[in-house]
């Protein structure tokens, strides 16, 4: 078996949860890691897997960025239809910024979503020349209090989530995200955007120390504090925005099939060994 994405860790079992023990568990079991970054790379090495198991290879998530773009702008997949993200950006006035919104972990309900949600809420109010587009997570714990605290701001807009090329044409458009997901991290910076990760730690610490993500938590005033500064400075903005991916250039799976052609069989046997 092989593992894309392995070695990305957080060493807190509860955060994210519960993606870090799956992660954890499948490092055990695969006979392949396919590690994004040297970080996650190491990561392994510390848990006991043998080097020759390891191979660096960036991540498959940059590679479908760059391949649904493609086809965005080629409009050469008729099933590929930015049409429900052409109709949220409608919604805001046109050459009006936008900020983006996206949450959903399951560590920031109740007190954590009630904290993103008023510091959104004064952010719309401080700044009326902004939009904000929230694809709502369908889960409850998400929608409630997203509804009741943000539902009746004009400059907030409220949208079922997106598929996956209308979300990366958002991501695209979007002057900078405040997010809980673990793949924008990824993805925004091959985009030039601004990430503010709304969780008190992330098993991508690679983009806090490239610096083109940084970690907010939920913490109400420090949401604010970031999100100002990104739109008032100028600097500050361009510091992120150019700093470079460390995920990949789009040529994970490539690297991913040339390890798979070069592993034989029967050292299957030899990783066994070298566990156990």
């Amino acid at each position: 078996m092989g593992h894309i994405e392995a070695g990305l860790r957080t060493h807190d079992i509860s955060a994210p949860f519960p993606e870090e023990a799956n992660r954890a568990m499948t490092a055990r079991l695969a006979a392949l890691h396919f590690a994004p970054t040297e970080q996650a790379c190491q990561n392994l090495y510390q848990e006991g897997i043998p080097q020759s198991f390891v191979h660096l290879t960036g991540n498959t998530v940059i590679d479908a960025l760059f391949w649904i773009q493609q086809k965005v702008q080629q409009q050469a997949d008729r099933a590929i239809n930015p049409a429900s993200f052409a109709s949220a950006r409608s919604l805001v006035q046109e050459g009006k910024p936008y900020i983006l919104i996206t949450g959903h972990r399951r560590e920031n309900f109740g007190d954590g979503f009630q904290n993103i949600c008023k510091a959104v809420a004064v952010l719309a109010d401080r700044h009326p020349e902004i939009g904000f587009i929230y694809p709502v997570h369908l889960n409850p714990h998400v929608q409630q209090p997203v509804h009741a605290l943000l539902g009746k701001k004009k400059n907030i807009y409220l949208i079922p989530p997106l598929d996956y090329a209308p979300f990366v044409q958002a991501m695209a458009q979007a002057r900078l995200i405040l997010t809980d997901s673990g793949g924008v991290q990824e993805e925004a910076p091959s985009l030039g955007k601004p990430v503010l990760v709304m969780r008190e730690s992330t098993e991508r610490p690679e983009a806090v120390e490239a610096g083109t993500v940084r970690l907010v938590g939920t913490d109400k005033e420090l949401i604010i504090r970031e999100t100002e500064r990104l739109l008032t400075d100028e600097d500050a903005y361009q510091s992120m925005a150019s700093k470079s991916n460390p995920y990949g250039d789009g040529r994970a799976a490539t690297r991913i099939v040339q390890a798979l052609k070069a592993f034989r069989a029967d050292r299957a046997n030899d990783y066994s060994s070298a566990l156990f």
